[in-house]
């Protein structure tokens, strides 16, 4: 079995702070369902290996996957991906945000498709990757490791001591011409935007 079809891990970021939410992201409604149970569904067929990697497992014991805690606690969503990769079974892992309502398979299907020469795997549309839709490889944990000793949390930061294939627009649209995928929600006027898309949807499929 080559690299771009071996199986993988994948972790979920939970219980983040949602300052600018206010509330914690994974747990509000959206279309009647907690987007963090939106994410499980979207990708719970993809891998025998999901877990939720957050410090409160007890909020987060109703979806019914395991729940890891940071090895490193306080290090910020660069302490949760490296405990996402530390604690996978398989070499690699997708790891996502809790608050992607729009994942798309096929998008990850992919981003599966060019591990083979890489330690990273990660869309990138804007300037800045999208770290938090993104396939790591257990090669990247000594320079993970290496960057939360010294508290350095940019989660970019070790890229430059890794081989990270990124992949541009023109690739991702191939399989999601929208890019709604990549959608996270940080603030009210983003989940009321959710909630738009949302409408939308129904109304093309009614």
């Amino acid at each position: 079995m080559d690299a771009s079809s071996a199986p993988f891990s994948i972790a979920i970021l939970a219980g983040g702070q949602s300052r600018r939410m206010g509330r914690d992201k994974a747990l509000i409604a959206l279309d009647g369902q907690p987007i963090l149970q939106r994410v499980i569904l979207a990708v719970q067929n993809l891998t025998d290996d999901l877990f939720l990697v957050a410090n409160a497992p007890h909020r987060y014991r109703a979806f019914g996957l395991p729940v890891i805690p940071d090895i490193l606690p306080g290090k910020a969503a660069l302490g949760g991906i490296y405990t996402a990769i530390a604690r996978a079974r398989y070499e690699w892992v997708l790891v996502l945000a809790c608050d992607m309502p729009f994942l798309d398979p096929r998008v990850i299907a992919l981003l599966a498709d060019h591990r083979r020469h890489a330690d990273v795997v990660v869309p990138r549309i804007a300037p800045q990757p999208e770290t938090l839709h993104a396939f790591y490889r257990k090669t990247c944990l000594p320079a993970i490791r290496k960057r939360l000793a010294a508290n350095r949390l940019r989660i970019i930061g070790f890229f430059e001591e890794v081989t990270v294939t990124y992949l541009p627009a023109d690739v991702l649209q191939t399989v999601a011409p929208n890019f709604d995928f990549l959608i996270n929600l940080n603030t009210p006027d983003e989940l009321e935007r959710a909630r738009q898309i949302l409408a939308r949807r129904k109304g093309g499929a009614a």
